[in-house]
């Protein structure tokens, strides 16, 4: 029987510099104040290391993890950098000054003409089942933050819509990683974690759930993966900057045009929740053909 086995000479390679650091403590302590958080420490490991069973789905203790890694930012450096991008980037200014929130209702968009994003708006809110308001929907708007935080709740469902990146497994990771690289590109490496933090442990936990249990879906990520930062660096700037009101009668061709929303993949993963998604009702059914 063939056996994989880790040997003392690698160990050595590996692990020569490891020194002991003596403490007096009484429980964990670490230079990582991540680390020394007990229930990130228990989500974390979970959420990398579990099946998305049908008892559990993949979405479970998302806002639990979300709200530890708030409660653990230091929010006095994370203002100074609004201050300071909004001096330096005039289009996050703006953003920030007008606070238009793209909080849409079914009456206002009842009469968009089809193709508009106001058209794909209603059919989402009248016919998918879920809302728009996802996150953060007990936060009222008093500052630059506080809007930062509605504002990009409310707008992640439109971003599938005027990216093609469907809510599916291919399409949210696309999703993620065209987030990361347009606001890697835009802002201060240090505003730029800040935004996308709770996106790394999504991103984090999908790779390793894939890798370890569902290899078809690996196989759709990698690619998702690679088409999301390839469509992501070439956007205007970040889609979280958007006013989407004044885009509402816009058709969405259009808006891809000039946001350039490049290269868009309309469809591509509609069927991929099934190799990952223990509790969708066709997990395990082959997909028809090979990803091209």
């Amino acid at each position: 029987m063939t056996e994989a086995k880790i040997g003392d000479a690698d160990r050595a390679y590996f692990n020569g510099n490891i020194r002991k650091v003596e403490t007096e403590s009484s429980v964990l302590v670490s230079s990582s104040k991540y680390l020394n958080h007990p229930m990130l420490r228990s989500l974390i490991s979970q959420e990398m290391l579990r099946r998305n069973g049908p008892d559990l789905p993949n979405t479970a203790y998302i806002p639990e993890v979300a709200q530890i890694l708030h409660d653990l930012e230091d929010m006095q450096q994370v203002i100074t950098l609004f201050e300071m991008e909004k001096r330096r980037l005039p289009q996050f200014g703006k953003w920030l000054e007008k606070r238009s929130l793209s909080n849409f209702t079914l009456a206002e968009t009842k009469d968009c003409a089809p193709g508009t994003l106001g058209a794909a708006i209603h059919d989402f809110m009248a016919n998918s089942g879920y809302q728009l308001d996802l996150f953060f929907q007990e936060i009222q708007v008093v500052n630059d933050f506080t809007f930062y935080l509605r504002q990009t709740a409310l707008t992640h469902d439109i971003e599938h819509m005027v990216t093609g990146f469907g809510p599916n497994h291919g399409g949210e990771v696309a999703l993620i990683s065209a987030n990361m690289h347009a606001k890697a590109r835009y802002f201060v490496p240090e505003l730029s974690n800040f935004f996308s933090r709770i996106a790394y442990y999504l991103k984090a936990k999908t790779v390793m759930k894939d890798a370890l249990f569902y290899p078809e879906a690996m196989v759709v990520n990698l690619e998702a993966e690679f088409i999301g930062a390839q469509q992501g660096r070439n956007w205007k700037y970040p889609l979280m900057l958007v006013d989407w009101r004044e885009y509402v009668n816009v058709q969405i061709e259009d808006i891809r045009r000039e946001l350039n929303i490049t290269p868009v993949i309309d469809g591509r993963w509609d069927e991929t929740n099934r190799l990952c998604n223990e509790d969708d009702p066709n997990y395990g059914v082959p997909l028809m053909e090979a990803a091209e």
